[in-house]
């Protein structure tokens, strides 16, 4: 057994990362591609996890025939989707053993070395996401709109709202509203026609604003962070609530909401150990604990 080889792989709706280590841990080799996500559709979510497979195995010098010899844990985007671990497993593959769980799950893991422990992440979206004692916590996460609280898309959502708002004259027009408006012409309409077809993506491009603004005292973008820090706060009290031993905060939202938050939330949050490659890895390491 001290032949086989660990591959641990993250692959979300920007791009696949791949990791082989020894079984001790020593790093042979890397690899990365372009999206990673069964919303893109299961052949595609794969190939691109073959190809960062397939970069990491040719920088360690790593030949196909050996692939036999490598077990892979997989944190993928979308996993959640009915019907998407099945066709996945019915994929082919060269790899001794394979495991998919949702990257949420493997930024979990890697986090906190494996341990029990739970996660909240600010991106795009917002989830709170644990396990403790083999259980699996989960805390929003929804989707947006009907859910994702205190995300980016939230952000930019929150803030389109009151620029019409002002538009009409029902608030204050703040330097952060004036902003948005002017985003779209300073017309009403040209903001719904972008509604009907924007996503939580296009919606969170708005967040870096939002939080500029806050933090030079805008009165809008103030009340919208602080709303946002308030539903990350929820979160995290909630999985502590469920048992969780520790939290970390992680997503590209995270250091600017961090000090909106309240203090006795940022006393009890840790920082992650490692990244959601590092969690696939352990995915990995306990299937060949058992193989």
């Amino acid at each position: 057994m001290d032949d086989l080889f660990l591959m641990g792989v993250d692959g979300g709706g920007t791009g696949c990362r791949a990791r082989l280590e020894t079984r001790d841990g020593t790093i042979l080799g890397q690899g990365l591609s372009g999206p990673a996500t069964t919303r893109l559709g299961i052949e595609a979510a794969w190939a691109s996890i073959r190809t960062a497979c397939d970069r990491a195995c040719e920088e360690a010098g790593l030949k196909p025939e050996a692939y036999g010899r490598i077990i892979v844990g997989i944190g993928l985007a979308g996993v959640g989707r009915k019907g998407s671990i099945e066709a996945l497993e019915a994929i082919e593959k060269p790899y001794r053993a394979v495991a998919f769980i949702s990257d949420a799950i493997a930024a979990c893991r890697g986090a906190h070395s494996g341990s029990d422990g739970a996660i909240v992440i600010a991106g795009t979206g917002s989830i709170g996401i644990g396990e403790v004692d083999g259980t699996t916590l989960r805390v929003g996460g929804y989707g947006f709109p009907v859910s994702d609280e205190g995300s980016g898309a939230d952000l930019g959502l929150q803030a389109i709202k009151l620029a019409l708002r002002a538009q009409d004259g029902r608030v204050e027009r703040t330097a952060l509203l004036e902003e948005v408006l002017r985003r779209f012409g300073e017309d009403p309409f040209e903001i719904v026609a972008w509604m009907d077809r924007a996503s939580a993506t296009d919606y969170a491009t708005f967040a870096p604003m939002v939080v500029r603004h806050a933090d030079n005292g805008d009165r809008a973008a103030r009340g919208i962070v602080q709303d946002a820090a308030g539903q990350i706060d929820a979160l995290v009290r909630a999985l502590f609530d469920r048992g969780a031993p520790r939290v970390a905060l992680l997503g590209g939202l995270s250091s600017a909401i961090l000090p909106w938050l309240s203090p006795d939330v940022r006393r009890r949050l840790k920082p992650a150990d490692a990244d959601a490659t590092a969690g696939a890895i352990v995915t990995a390491r306990r299937i060949a604990g058992t193989t």
